[in-house]
């Protein structure tokens, strides 16, 4: 038998040729001229190839412009592929089939079988380049009757013809045109069949058997019963596979053995194996014979090599969905007990080598490939086979009771311990292997897998999975289950998701965590608090994780700690971390140690504050229960957890923040006074300063807390004194956002009511908006501190820069609350301000306002030093009213000039209004009327191109 080894690279053979393409599809060459199989490798440069040639290209001109014309597709001489051929020829050509039966759960028969017809090579031109070689002669070209177009003087094109007929490629072309292929069968990926070599003067007729591996459209491997040992093609080679390209259709095919034999049952894979053994029975026997006894023996070898567990666990799906229960219920057997042999044995090897990988701090998984969210679901097929073994009525299970014992109860009498003895050791039932394998399957470390679906398969596998087992009441003999699988999986190293290291984008077991947690809390509360303590870490989150143990090939590990996978569930996976700390929170009511424990536990792995919080929450509900006293150690933890909620936001944009503070005040009430004082003297870790002022501050000094917690009047002001100090603290800190909040909070402290004052007057010139200063003002004047406020409105003012054309300005207000606050006080005060007002209020309807109000009452009876004003209206000829009087005019005239410089005409009107405003101001000052003349006449001077404008203008003021 000769087989190919390693091909050289061509470097020119006879297949080059213009008239033929490596593209073709099987049996076709491009712009065919009808030339024989015989003339596609061969020529020579004589006029009869030339014209051979000519006429191809011209063949292929035409089928290229017919496809241009869109009248048939290039190269194409039947209908279109479908486009099942099409996706399966792309998927033949690019995936090894391995991939494709690992990717997708379950693949359809027509589908596999168009895989397995494209995946062999289309192309003859490698064929004729793997059977040929380089004679070191020119190229000869064929004439349609394969005779040499050309002779070379001394009949050396006889001898170049007889040559090239020697060759494998032309000799397998010789023996498919002469019908010599026969019995040519495709199986899978093997193409096999008989080639006849004809009876020759020194060879009687002989018959070769020939055998093709192939693999995404590239021959693999060839072997043929003719012994060449030759690196090229033989010609019985070459003409099976001109066969298989030019006839597809003619060759029988079938799917893999693989996949017949996983099709077939239970008799007919016996009836297989005893007709194969007949056929062949001094070839196969004593193999069979050995494997035989090998199978039957427990201890074997053969038994402790590790199937593909889901691949096995889907033969016992097709055993039950066939008809074969008993068959399947055997194989799942078989496989939980294999299973339970690769656990021990892992945990025998990670005990052997534990200390020193915890010390290197290797994260591995020994089985990257999951069952739980596998495509096939096998640990579930499992599961399902031997429930369904148990799960009995009243009526079937009389009919069984012949072979079946009932041992135990479950729920009802839905499920029951039913063992076989024929398949089963003593003290097992089909209800304990299926709880078993469930756990066995849930608690297998593996890797988080890619995408979307995948992630979500996962998830949805463990909690269907879960939902199964919660409907099964456990009695001891499950609980034995339960404590012995808890118990490994929390000793098991690298092959459990509850080891002690694992590989940092593990499956988290949160969910499955929290279910063995309720199932064993009540028979091994330790050993419940120790799995689910184990399994609150969510390593994908840390910012650090270990190094990988490279030296070990089989695992696989974290080469980039710190990269942040795509985990698309995360959401769902930290919900579930939260639900599993709740469950531990709600456990450990009253009891001290355990709820530290569960507290650190938190406090370490969870990193989302809005989980805290509700854990900050719940635990507070939990604690504070209508009917029972208030669990203080609980609500201790509802308190740190809600300070550490605190300290993760504070520097963070929250939506919740405002509603985690009032929640932190109300536990820190539900405590008592000394944790309200604990938060108020460590506020800058935990508040910003408004929130410390205006939230927690407040809430303290406010009736409800005092009446709340049954305060003295001691009590009382120590914790007034506490919340002053801290809103002076958060006033110097933020002046702008705390200093109203403060000094509300200091009304009834007059000295801490002062020192609040001091600070805002101190930040008013610096980083105080008059905005601001304006309502502090206001609040002065209306708790009775006149001067304070207006040295306030005074700073307000200068802040303040009043345009001429903003007379809608929100602070008008303002500015005339000022005015008229210093005309209550006194004239100086009212002196004072003027000069502030006129450098930042250009707006001159503004100004006019203030005078217009000045100049109607007596400014205050008592001013400073309570000193008694005169009565007298304030003279407009003489300061303060003259400077402003002055101004006004002055921002008229300025406004004016603005306003016509854009003016239009629809403006007109309402420019005519404005001067007549702008005449009653000129009017107040003694030579008013002539200042107002001379303006309208320098405005008709300025603007007398704005003809109808200035006529108005004349027919009002003349």
């Amino acid at each position: 038998m000769a087989e190919r080894g390693h091909l050289p690279p061509p470097t020119k053979h006879l297949c080059c040729r213009p008239s033929y393409g490596s593209g073709c599809r099987p049996g076709q060459r491009v712009a065919s001229t009808g030339l024989s199989s015989g003339a596609l490798c061969a020529g020579s440069s004589s006029a009869a190839a030339a014209a051979a040639a000519a006429a191809a290209a011209a063949a292929a001109t035409a089928a290229a412009a017919a496809a241009a014309l869109g009248l048939l597709p290039l190269g194409k001489t039947q209908s279109p592929d479908s486009l099942l051929d099409i996706a399966a020829r792309k998927v033949a050509e690019k995936w090894p089939f391995q991939r494709v039966e690992e990717r997708f759960e379950r693949i359809p028969e027509p589908v596999q079988r168009r895989i397995v017809y494209w995946s062999f090579p289309r192309s003859e031109r490698e064929i004729c380049m793997y059977s040929s070689f380089n004679t070191g002669a020119e190229d000869t070209a064929i004439t349609s009757g394969g005779a040499t177009a050309g002779t070379a003087p001394g009949g050396g094109a006889d001898t170049a013809t007889a040559a090239e007929n020697r060759l494998p490629f032309r000799r397998g072309i010789a023996l498919l045109d002469g019908g010599f292929v026969d019995n040519v069968l495709q199986v899978g990926f093997h193409l096999s069949g008989t080639v006849m070599e004809p009876a020759v003067q020194s060879e009687p007729e002989t018959v070769c058997s020939v055998a093709i591996s192939f693999d995404r459209c590239k021959i693999t491997s060839v072997t043929c019963s003719c012994g060449n040992k030759d690196i090229f093609y033989c010609a019985h080679v070459v003409a099976l596979s001109l066969y298989r390209i030019r006839k597809p259709d003619q060759v029988k095919l079938h799917l893999p053995i693989s996949e017949t034999l996983f099709q077939m049952n239970r008799d007919q894979l016996q009836k297989f194996v005893q007709y194969l053994i007949t056929a062949h029975h001094t070839e196969v026997l004593p193999t069979a014979q050995k494997l035989a006894d090998e199978i039957l023996s427990q201890n074997s070898e053969i038994n402790q090599v590790h199937e593909h567990v889901p691949t096995a666990c889907a033969r016992v799906d097709a055993l039950r969905s066939h008809g074969y229960p008993r068959e399947a219920l055997r194989l799942a057997i078989a496989i939980v007990n294999t299973l339970r042999r690769q656990q021990q044995k892992q945990l025998e090897m990670f005990q052997a080598q534990k200390k020193e990988l915890l010390h290197k701090g290797v994260t591995s998984v020994t089985n990257p490939e999951g069952w739980v969210g596998h495509p096939l679901d096998p640990i579930s097929i499992l599961f399902s086979s031997l429930m369904e073994a148990c799960r009995v009525d009243d009526e079937s299970f009389h009919g069984f009771s012949d072979f079946m014992e009932n041992v135990g109860q479950c729920k009802s009498l839905e499920y029951q311990h039913l063992p076989a003895h024929k398949f089963l050791e003593e003290g097992e039932s089909y209800l304990t292997l299926a709880v078993e394998v469930a756990l066995i399957g849930l608690g297998q470390q593996r890797i988080m897998p890619d995408g979307l679906y995948a992630q979500e398969k996962v998830c949805r596998n463990e909690e269907q999975l879960i939902s199964k087992l919660q409907e099964i009441e456990l009695d001891d003999t499950l609980v034995k289950i339960f404590r012995k699988q808890a118990a490994f999986l929390l000793e098991a190293g690298p092959y459990s998701g509850l080891g002690e290291v694992i590989h940092r984008e593990s499956v988290p077991m949160h969910t499955f965590a929290k279910y063995l947690f309720t199932s064993l809390l009540h028979h091994d509360a330790e050993l419940a608090y120790k799995t689910a303590l184990r399994a609150m870490r969510l390593l994908v989150l840390e910012s650090t994780a270990p190094s990988g143990d490279m030296s070990h090939p089989h695992h696989i590990a974290s080469i980039v700690p710190n990269r942040y996978p795509h985990w698309f569930t995360l959401s769902h996976i930290e919900s579930q971390q939260c639900e599993l700390a709740s469950t531990m929170l709600t456990a450990a009511k009253g009891d001290v140690r355990r709820l530290e424990t569960v507290l650190e536990s938190i406090q370490k792995n969870i990193h989302s504050s809005s989980h805290i919080f509700k854990l900050a929450q719940d635990a507070f509900k939990i604690a504070t229960l209508v009917d029972s006293l208030p669990d203080t150690t609980l609500l201790k933890v509802s308190l740190e957890l809600g300070l550490q909620v605190m300290r993760m936001t504070l520097s963070t944009l929250n939506w919740r923040r405002r509603e985690m503070v009032r929640w932190l005040v109300t536990c820190a009430t539900e405590i008592g006074v000394y944790a309200l004082d604990s938060i108020m003297q460590n506020w800058f870790t935990l508040f910003t300063p408004t929130e410390a002022t205006s939230i927690v501050a407040t809430t303290v000094m406010s009736n409800s807390t005092i009446v709340r917690l049954h305060l003295d009047c001691h009590q009382q002001e120590k914790l007034a004194n506490s919340a002053r100090t801290l809103a002076l603290q958060c006033t110097m800190k933020d002046p702008q956002n705390c200093a109203l909040s403060a000094l509300t909070l200091c009304e009834k402290d007059h000295i801490a009511f002062e020192t609040a004052y001091q600070i805002v007057l101190d930040a008013a010139t610096t980083s105080m908006s008059y905005s601001q200063l304006f309502t502090i003002a206001r609040y002065m004047e209306h708790h009775s501190y006149p001067m304070w406020a207006y040295k306030l409105a005074t700073l307000a003012i200068t802040h303040l820069n009043l345009s001429y054309n903003q007379d809608t300005h929100p602070a008008i207000n303002d500015v005339l609350w000022a005015c008229a606050l210093s005309h209550s006080l006194g004239k100086n005060e009212l002196a004072a301000i003027i000069p502030v007002v006129v450098r930042s209020v250009k707006c001159a309807t503004v100004l006019s306002d203030i005078l217009c109000r000045c100049t109607l009452t007596t400014p205050g009876m008592v001013g400073l030093h309570g000193r008694r004003n005169s009565g007298k209206i304030m003279s407009l000829g003489k300061a303060p009213l003259r400077q402003l009087l002055d101004a006004t005019i002055g921002a008229y005239i300025n406004t004016t000039h603005s306003r016509l410089t854009h003016i239009s005409p629809r403006h007109y009107s309402e420019f005519i209004e404005f001067l007549s405003k702008a005449r009653e101001t000129f009017l107040m000052a003694h030579d008013g009327h002539i200042q107002f003349t001379q303006f309208i006449d320098n405005l008709k001077q300025i603007y007398k191109g704005k003809k109808k404008l200035m006529m108005l203008v004349r027919e009002r003021f003349g």
